[in-house]
């Protein structure tokens, strides 16, 4: 019963607000992870070269998020929003035009409430007049967090209506000085099934609370996505929230991610097409982190300028039935791409597994083909399959493929068909009969 309650919930569609801005996913930094609170513009500053020495940028990591604490506590004379002169002795402006000449767009990070989660001003009430300060700072990208809520006899309009506050100011102001609108990133956690209504709004939602740098956070988040897999699209996506690739026994908290579950982590985010804002130090980065954030074959299918879908689960592995379980999600995953079709298989389980699916289970492969077989992550053409593939992946591992068509299959298979229990003769007779 609960599998069918959740096909339910979960049978959804949206729209995507196409106005310019956000068509592909978000690539970048974001302060909060590594920093939380405890950050300087010199800092920050720091991060922001180290990207560009290291080639992120270069790579397609091209938005600094500021998120939250850098403002003072309260709202100047005039109701202004005021950075804090102690993070930022030169004032925002000099923040986002030494991003800018970093190669970098500048976001930055407000709320729906009364104030941010960290106790800063929020911009319930100040939509229009808190747009006019970021912009004027030189940010053109939004976080929008869910925090110090108004009581529900203020407002009166529950959580869409709180956002749909600042996606209208941030219309309103696109047309009025006929600039380009700001990017928005809503974050409510979740709460009231944004998947449904955030591409009206906005460019992504996130789907879930605060991310953690261990594994079992990353298996729950990959769990609640397959289910709302299907509701990516250009301009409009899932955010499984900052990527934590790069934070073992560092970040706040500390992580404790192993090399393959890093990989994994890396690799369900890009190929669901979720916004990739990297939060480690990348000053101390090491090979194996960048070696994972730099995975131009992976980085190519989150960016396809032609296919906004992203993958989706055609099998559950240890769950068949498509139930729910966080620490054992679905393992087999398949969708389309400029470059062939998409696989990702997941190992959910704690020891080494071999795994096998058969190609037809994908939606987008065609029966009676041979297909040459990419690894996205050997970078390289590894064989050619047909009918069925095998791998061995280790515990957390994962493999992404990458399939194009190479001629007909091989003549004189048996079964004739893949799905061999509804393959028929001409006379109307089931071959498995």
């Amino acid at each position: 019963m609960a599998s069918i309650l959740l096909a339910v919930l979960y049978a959804t569609g949206t729209t995507a607000l196409e106005n310019g801005v956000g068509k592909l996913p978000a690539l970048g930094f974001n302060t909060w992870n590594m920093y939380q609170c405890d950050y300087t513009a010199e800092i920050l500053l720091e991060q922001a070269h180290a990207m560009v020495d290291h080639g992120l940028v270069k790579a397609g990591y091209d938005t600094f998020m500021l998120d939250d604490c850098y403002s003072l506590r309260e709202r100047d004379k005039k109701g202004r929003i005021v950075e804090d002169p102690e993070k930022f002795p030169k004032g925002m402006k000099h923040f986002t035009k030494s991003l800018s000449k970093l190669g970098l767009r500048a976001g930055i990070y407000s709320n729906a409430g009364y104030r941010t989660c960290g106790g800063f001003p929020g911009s319930y009430g100040h939509e229009a007049q808190d747009l006019e300060t970021f912009a004027h700072w030189g940010f053109t990208y939004l976080k929008y967090d869910n925090c110090y809520i108004p009581f529900d006899n203020v407002t009166q309009e529950n959580v869409y209506g709180r956002y749909a506050r600042m996606s209208d100011a941030i219309a309103a102001r696109a047309k009025k000085t006929r600039s380009t609108p700001f990017q928005l990133a809503l974050c409510e956690w979740g709460w009231q099934q944004p998947w449904i209504w955030g591409g009206r709004l906005g460019q992504s939602w996130r789907i879930g609370g605060d991310i953690r740098p261990w594994w079992s956070a990353l298996s729950s988040i990959i769990n609640q996505a397959s289910f709302i897999a299907s509701e990516t699209r250009f301009h409009g996506r899932n955010d499984l929230d900052i990527l934590e690739v790069g934070n073992t026994d560092q970040g706040t908290p500390p992580g404790n991610l192993t090399y393959d579950q890093a990989k994994s982590h890396f690799t369900a985010w890009a190929l669901l097409k979720s916004p990739l804002l990297i939060s480690s130090d990348m000053k101390t980065a090491t090979p194996e982190t960048l070696e994972i954030l730099e995975n131009s074959d992976i980085l190519k299918i989150s960016q396809d300028p032609h296919v906004g879908e992203g993958i989706a689960p055609f099998r559950w592995g240890r769950n068949p039935d498509y139930t729910w379980d966080p620490d054992h999600p679905a393992e087999y995953w398949t969708g389309n791409s400029s470059y062939g079709v998409v696989f990702m298989v997941l190992n959910t389980e704690d020891a080494p597994r071999q795994m096998t699916f058969n190609l037809t289970e994908s939606w987008a492969i065609r029966a009676g083909r041979l297909y040459d077989v990419y690894d996205l992550w050997a970078h390289k053409k590894t064989g050619t399959a047909y009918r069925n593939i095998s791998l061995e992946l280790p515990p957390h591992g994962v493999a992404a493929l990458l399939l194009n068509d190479a001629g007909p299959e091989p003549e004189g298979l048996e079964p004739y068909c893949a799905g061999y229990w509804q393959c028929s003769f001409p006379n109307g007779t089931y071959y498995s009969n």
